[in-house]
């Protein structure tokens, strides 16, 4: 019962002497809806995690601790975390659908803006991978982190190999999707390129192909699942370790973005395609980097005069 105490009072205290706003519960619906919708985009955006988004967002950490705990207030956390799954499929649908149509043409340039979605938010997530303390070893953990993602992405940007689909292949997707949660900085959209399983997807998804949609799901709802705990256990046990890796792979992985998805579209054979002379090709993607870096900073600025989304 002390202990309860001790650890509930630091809580109570910071709610009532930070005079912390309170947001309008509808208001507060709505943002969860468009964090979900942003992150079912980063599923199938080539280059992006949703777990990267999830971190930025604040949405991680109480996802992964409500998914190692299901019976824990489950009605709550249902209605809480609701609009973000809504959302997570909003962005997946309407983003297949954009994919599709127009998003190939201008790939490397809106991918700019999704980077500097993570760009300005990187200030934050260092303050809050700090919050309890920074040994040198975290550092490294840092580093190391980055310097891996960013070399398994950039030998990994080529296409492997062609792999027919079918429902275990498209299980396998699912399974992967489902570790882009639960390992923030693991682009799964970047793996079914590489096995020229992207466009397939995206299609199948459009289109409502159950045969691919429901193994997806199936797939993802496995991975999620089985990895929670450990997830879960890792942030208890070693939570600035695990947060300096995870910005380690949201740094690498941000990064290996240019080699891999941006600087080949300054190719003449892709500016070709899309019709841009090189100057024009490269003021895109600066204005678009820079909007979103400045969009995902300000927002950030504005979450911290809000609580943070915590589990229940």
């Amino acid at each position: 019962m002390i202990e309860q105490n001790i650890e509930e009072t630091p809580e109570l205290k910071s709610k009532d002497t930070q005079g912390v706003k309170q947001i309008n519960p509808i208001a507060d619906w709505f943002i969860r809806l468009l964090k979900g919708a942003l992150v079912g985009i980063g599923f199938i955006l080539p280059g992006l995690s949703g777990g990267v988004l999830a971190v930025i967002f604040g949405i991680y950490d109480p996802l992964i601790r409500f998914l190692a705990n299901l019976k824990h207030k489950f009605v709550k956390n249902i209605m809480f975390f609701l609009p973000v799954a809504i959302g997570a499929a909003i962005g997946i649908v309407l983003f297949a659908i954009v994919v599709e149509k127009a998003f190939g043409k201008y790939a490397a340039q809106f991918v700019c803006l999704f980077v500097g979605f993570v760009a300005g938010t990187f200030p934050s997530l260092y303050k809050t991978a700090g919050k309890q303390g920074r040994k040198s070893s975290d550092k490294i953990i840092l580093l190391v982190s980055t310097l891996a993602i960013f070399s398994l992405m950039l030998i990994g940007g080529r296409q492997l190999t062609e792999v027919s689909p079918n429902i275990m292949v498209w299980l396998g997707s699912g399974l992967l999707m489902g570790l882009g949660l639960i390992i923030p900085g693991m682009s799964p959209s970047n793996f079914l390129i590489y096995f020229g399983l992207y466009d397939k997807m995206a299609t199948g998804i459009k289109e409502f192909d159950f045969l691919v949609i429901i193994p997806l799901i199936i797939g993802f709802v496995i991975c999620v699942l089985l990895f929670a705990k450990v997830a879960a256990w890792l942030f208890r046990k070693y939570y600035s370790g695990m947060y300096h890796f995870i910005l380690g792979m949201v740094v690498g992985s941000s990064l290996a973005i240019f080699p891999t998805v941006v600087f080949p579209a300054f190719t003449s054979e892709q500016l070709t395609i899309t019709g841009l002379s090189f100057s024009s090709s490269l003021l895109f993607c600066l204005i678009l980097f820079i909007i979103g870096t400045l969009l995902s900073f300000q927002f950030s600025k504005i979450e911290e005069k809000y609580p943070r989304e915590e589990i229940f």
